[in-house]
């Protein structure tokens, strides 16, 4: 079902009639619906989706750069380095100087910090397995591999 109570097969006959909407609009709208059920669990420990984008990352690539944090987590340098001293200030995330070029720096999540977000990764798993449910496990493994294809066809 989708959120206005339509099946997705109805849906889909929907779109094929009319003009493709915009796939920015439509990835924007899939972010805002995976937010709203991903914000109380983030709420409930004084984050946002923002520190849980970093999080995942750190997660994902710990001792990264700073500057990969910011393009892997699709945000701004400045924006990026004042929600890092949040995480910081909450002993979720450990900085450091890169021992290979002392100029760079490099961040990764604190045990307590891996803790959190293997706990709120858990959380986006139970989402996640709903959209799994909704479009059946073939079309959600398809659509993550597709969505991840995209940012390298520009380059």
């Amino acid at each position: 079902m989708t959120e206005s109570g339509g099946d997705l097969a109805a849906h889909d006959g929907l779109r094929a009639e009319s003009d493709p909407p915009s796939l920015a609009l439509l990835l924007t709208q899939a972010e805002r619906s995976l937010r709203r059920r991903l914000d109380p669990a983030l709420a409930e420990v004084g984050l946002t989706f923002d520190h849980w984008r970093i999080m995942t990352v750190l997660l994902a690539r710990p001792g990264i750069r700073m500057s990969a944090v910011a393009d892997e987590a699709v945000l701004p340098a400045a924006t990026l380095t004042r929600h890092m001293d949040h995480l910081v200030e909450r002993a979720m995330v450990v900085r450091r100087i890169d021992s290979g070029d002392k100029r760079r720096v490099v961040a990764a999540l604190s045990p307590m910090g891996e803790e959190l977000a293997l706990r709120l990764r858990a959380d986006e798993r139970i989402v996640e397995d709903a959209i799994a449910d909704g479009l059946g496990a073939a079309r959600f493994a398809t659509l993550g591999h597709e969505l991840s294809l995209i940012p390298h066809l520009f380059d």
